[in-house]
């Protein structure tokens, strides 16, 4: 008589149970970083809003504006708790992103500053590990936009 398998073995499935816990093992950190990532693109997206008006405003008056509210409305995102000024003296001035310390915000960046600033009066400005006026990015480098590294 003819014997037909009718299923996988045992060790045909711990194979391939082991083989999905390794793939999760490497994938799940990587995830968990461009996940963080992409809420730190939220921080840099309301930062570089400000860059034209707070040029304009600098080009104008000679002088940079006291609060972010002068320039911007978007003050606080879903990731980002707050928007100030830092280091704004003669040509200088740092804009600092605080992401949230609660919530949906990924665990690398809770409370993290992320920065654009200018040592130009708005000419040039540099964001994230490149930043260079008072209030610097305290953000690994591998949670900032390939722009900032």
């Amino acid at each position: 008589m003819k014997y037909i398998q009718q299923g996988f073995t045992l060790i045909e499935l711990m194979i391939v149970v082991a083989i999905i816990g390794i793939l999760a093992a490497v994938a799940i950190p990587s995830y968990q970083d461009y996940t963080a990532r992409a809420q730190v693109s939220e921080a840099m997206s309301l930062t570089s809003g400000m860059k034209t008006g707070l040029a304009e405003w600098f080009a104008d008056r000679g002088a940079w504006p006291s609060a972010p509210a002068s320039i911007s409305n978007s003050l606080a995102g879903k990731y980002v708790r707050s928007i100030a000024f830092a280091g704004a003296t003669g040509s200088t001035i740092s804009v600092d992103a605080t992401m949230k310390g609660a919530g949906s915000v990924a665990g690398g960046i809770k409370d993290g500053i992320f920065s654009v600033d200018t040592t130009s009066g708005g000419v040039r400005w540099a964001c994230g590990a490149l930043a260079t006026a008072a209030g610097s990015t305290d953000l690994q480098d591998k949670y900032l936009p390939g722009a900032c590294k």
